[in-house]
């Protein structure tokens, strides 16, 4: 009776793809739910150390949680009012920049005609016909855009109320975890859920440090380029830093295209240079000293990763993508019969470029 049921191969095969097609169903379906909670459950995560701190000085739970959100949020206010006045700038100048597009656009029309021997007449006919079959799908994309834009609003509304009861539930969903799983593992949930916590929250810090100090690299560098809309772009492009790869080359793109609009062609050279540039320094320097390699992914997975979370959840899924794989990591690295998937999601392949340091640490001749 004790012993273990043995399945053969396609058994288990046959078994997996139903829960993992069950389980795609749920993200899916239940998406309306299940994005606030991530939202929040990251922010909780995050902000846990600081509600602590506030309950060892004596402060009242409620009162704690309730003062770090309010922080958090004004925080999050501000950085809205940073990027608002940002897109008010590019919104009072969009029909200059709307004009010299249309230039731009022309001109490389003419130039695509000419290097592949096709009349313009015909290129614009493709571009009139384009442009029909946007115009007749504009209304299903409106009303994909209302209700978005509504799931969005409650998501904004929800994630604040689930923030704050996961905060002060935290107790309370320790102790369901350890009645679950403690029949069986013992003291090994509480280590994992501690180790686990402790990574997930290092992880998370760091991921904001890296996207601070890529929004000031690039600011600083399209300042200096004298690119307009700097801020908005700099902010914008480490967003984008978080989907990596692709994350990388919209980005890339998106500075490209505003360099030539609002700048001369050789601008974009400029662009590329600097984008390269930061991007070297974020993958050699500040992903290796910040995030760390406790949770390294490696390039496949992240791919499949952005594409299977666009594909589910749409741009929100894009960004939280890497961290929840990251978090799946971590908890398939501490189970031991799951070692081997958290293997096949990590990375024990050196880096595709890698910089060498100018200064080595051993000692050098004549005493210099």
């Amino acid at each position: 009776m004790g012993a273990f049921l043995k399945f053969p191969i396609y058994a288990k095969a046959a078994l997996l793809l139903v829960g993992l097609y069950v389980l795609i169903c749920i993200l899916f379906h239940g998406q309306d739910l299940i994005l606030p909670l991530i939202y929040s459950a990251i922010i909780a995560i995050s902000v846990s150390p600081v509600v602590k701190f506030l309950e060892s000085k004596k402060m009242n739970r409620t009162v704690a949680i309730a003062t770090v959100l309010l922080i958090t949020l004004f925080i999050i206010v501000g950085i809205i009012l940073l990027l608002s006045t940002q897109v008010g700038r590019l919104s009072e100048s969009w029909p200059e920049l709307a004009g010299k597009f249309k230039a731009v656009f022309r001109q490389g029309v003419a130039w695509f005609g000419d290097a592949f021997n096709i009349k313009i007449t015909k290129i614009d006919s493709w571009i009139t016909n384009a442009k029909a079959q946007i115009f007749s799908n504009s209304g299903a994309a409106i009303g994909v855009t209302i209700t978005t834009v509504g799931g969005v609003l409650a998501t904004a509304f929800l994630t604040p109320v689930y923030t704050f009861m996961l905060l002060f539930y935290k107790p309370h969903l320790v102790e369901f975890t350890h009645k679950v799983f403690d029949g069986h593992n013992g003291n090994k949930v509480d280590e994992i859920l501690k180790e686990t916590k402790t990574i997930i929250q290092s992880y998370l810090v760091g991921l904001f440090i890296e996207f601070a100090i890529i929004a000031v690299l690039n600011s600083l560098g399209l300042l200096i380029l004298g690119i307009e809309y700097a801020i908005l772009l700099g902010i914008l492009g480490a967003f984008l830093n978080v989907i990596p790869y692709i994350g990388g080359l919209i980005g890339a793109v998106l500075f490209m295209a505003i360099a030539l609009v609002t700048k001369s062609p050789e601008y974009m050279f400029y662009v590329v240079a600097l984008y390269s540039v930061i991007q070297l320094i974020d993958n050699n320097y500040i992903v290796p000293k910040i995030i760390g390699s406790k949770v390294k992914l490696n390039a496949l997975m992240s791919i499949i990763a952005v594409i299977a979370g666009a594909a589910l959840w749409g741009i929100p899924g894009m960004f939280l993508s890497i961290p929840l794989l990251a978090v799946v990591k971590l908890i398939l690295d501490r189970i031991e019969p799951l070692e081997p998937w958290g293997f096949l999601l990590g990375d024990t392949m050196p880096p595709i470029i890698k910089l060498k340091p100018i200064f080595k640490k051993n000692k050098l001749k004549h005493g210099i």
